[in-house]
C-alpha cells in the first residue's frame, strides 16, 4: 500500500509541470483571442490604435533599420569569403537577400521589437495591475482587455510586417555597400541576382512569419503583464521586474521555435 502511494505521488509530481504548462498556454490563447476579437467591436478605438502603432512601429524604426544595415553588411562580408572559395562570389546578392527575406528579417525584427516595445508593454501592464488601475477600469464597467490589450495586438499585427520589410530593404543595401564598395563586386551582378532569385513566395513567407511573431510577442508580453498578480515569485515591484524578464525571454524563445515550425511548412 505504501509503495502504491509512493508511485502515485511520484507520477503526480512528474505530471504536474506539463499539466501546468498546458493550462498556462490555454489561458494565454484564450486571453489573446479575446483581445483579438475586441479589436473589431464598436465603437472602434482608432486613436488608441494609432498611438500604439506609433509606439510599437514608428519608434522602432531606427533600431530596426540600424540592426538591418549591420546585419546586411556582415552577411555581405561573410558571404563573400564563403562564396569566393567556390568561385561564386557573383551570387552574393542572392545569398544576402534570401537570408534576410526568409529568415533573419522577420526573426531579428521581432527580437528588436521585443527588446524595445515588448518589455515596456509587460512592465506597463504589470504596474497598472499592482497599482490597481486595471481593477479601477473594471469597477467603472470598462473592459480592460478591449481598452488596453486590443489596440496593442492590432498595432503589432500592422507594424511587424512593415518593420520586417524595412529591415530587409536596409539589410540588402547594407550587403550591397560591403560587396560593391569594399569588395569590388559589380553592382549590376549584385542586384540582377536578387531579381532572379527572390520570388513572391519568399516575400510572402517572410510576411507570414512576421504576422505570427507579432501575435506571439503580444500574447506573451500582454498576458504576463496583465496577470502579474498570479505569479508565485513575488508581487509589487519585484513581481513586475520578474514578469518583464519572463516575458522577454519566453517571447524570444517562442519566436525561434515558431520560426522553425513555420519554415518547415513554408519551404
Amino acid at each position: 500500500m505504501a509503495r502504491s502511494d509512493e508511485l502515485t505521488n511520484w507520477l503526480a509530481a512528474v505530471g504536474r509541470p506539463p499539466l501546468a504548462l498546458i493550462q498556462e498556454m490555454g489561458r494565454m490563447a484564450i486571453f489573446f483571442f479575446n483581445g483579438l476579437a475586441n479589436i473589431f467591436s464598436f465603437p472602434l478605438q482608432f486613436f488608441k490604435l494609432v498611438q500604439q502603432i506609433y509606439f510599437i512601429g514608428a519608434k522602432s524604426v531606427f533600431v530596426v533599420a540600424l540592426t538591418g544595415a549591420f546585419t546586411g553588411m556582415v552577411l555581405g562580408l561573410q558571404g563573400y569569403y564563403t562564396l569566393v572559395k567556390f568561385g561564386s562570389e557573383g551570387l552574393l546578392g542572392a545569398a544576402v537577400a534570401l537570408s534576410l527575406i526568409r529568415e533573419l528579417g522577420p526573426v531579428l525584427t521581432a527580437i528588436m521589437v521585443i527588446a524595445r516595445a515588448g518589455s515596456a508593454i509587460a512592465a506597463e501592464l504589470g504596474v497598472m495591475r499592482v497599482s490597481e488601475q486595471i481593477d479601477a477600469l473594471m469597477t467603472m464597467d470598462i473592459n480592460p482587455i478591449r481598452f488596453l490589450i486590443s489596440p496593442k495586438i492590432g498595432a503589432a499585427i500592422l507594424s511587424f510586417p512593415l518593420l520586417t520589410a524595412l529591415f530587409d530593404v536596409v539589410g540588402i543595401f547594407g550587403g550591397y555597400v560591403t560587396g560593391s564598395f569594399l569588395l569590388g563586386i559589380s553592382r549590376g551582378a549584385y542586384f540582377s541576382r536578387i531579381e532572379e532569385s527572390v520570388s513572391m513566395t519568399d516575400i510572402n513567407g517572410g510576411f507570414i512569419k512576421s504576422v505570427v511573431f507579432a501575435a506571439v510577442v503580444m500574447a506573451v508580453c500582454c498576458y504576463r503583464g496583465y496577470f502579474v498578480h498570479t505569479m508565485a515569485e513575488g508581487f509589487g515591484a519585484k513581481g513586475v521586474s520578474l514578469a518583464t524578464t519572463w516575458a522577454v525571454v519566453v517571447s524570444c524563445v517562442l519566436v525561434l521555435i515558431f520560426d522553425y515550425v513555420l519554415t518547415s511548412f513554408l519551404l
